[in-house]
């Protein structure tokens, strides 16, 4: 069993939900729901060039082999918008640093039947934050200059 967790960003602070729960939050916001250690969900006020959500790990699309799971992601559009959520945290910034930065977070719809595992690979040398999205998750709240949520430490 995976690392569940979901927690929500305003005020300057971070609250435990119930899984899954997203209450009404003050913008601006960030709400992230880990799921199974392979999801993060990342919902965000106010979105600026973004539509508002993006994913860590895998998109629920992906994982659940469904494309009705969630919209298609844009990677591109949500590493902006995030980035310009940050700026507006941060009093400004190299906002198109950050959107760099944060891209290589972001999850994209994947085929699912693509993944082949490469007998090679020594899964010694493997990143914990490419196989554990709470680990990718810890990254990219720092990333966000972010402390860390009771629980997720």
């Amino acid at each position: 069993m995976g690392f569940f967790g979901t927690y929500a960003y305003e005020h300057g602070s971070w609250k435990t939900l119930s899984e899954g729960e997203l209450p009404p939050l003050a913008e601006p916001f960030l709400w992230i729901d880990i799921h199974d250690s392979d999801i993060t969900s990342v919902v965000y006020a106010p979105a600026g060039p973004g539509a508002g959500v993006a994913y860590l790990g895998l998109t629920p699309r992906t994982y659940f082999e469904n494309p009705n799971a969630s919209d298609p992601t844009d990677v591109l559009r949500e590493a902006a918008g995030l980035a310009a959520w940050w700026a507006s945290q941060n009093s400004g910034g190299d906002v198109t640093a950050k959107q760099a930065e944060l891209l290589a977070f972001l999850a994209e719809d994947e085929d699912p039947n693509a993944f082949e595992w490469d007998e090679s690979e020594n899964v010694d040398e493997i990143d914990d934050g490419e196989v554990f999205v709470e680990v990718k998750t810890r990254r990219f709240l720092a990333a966000l200059d972010l402390p860390l949520p009771d629980g997720l430490s």
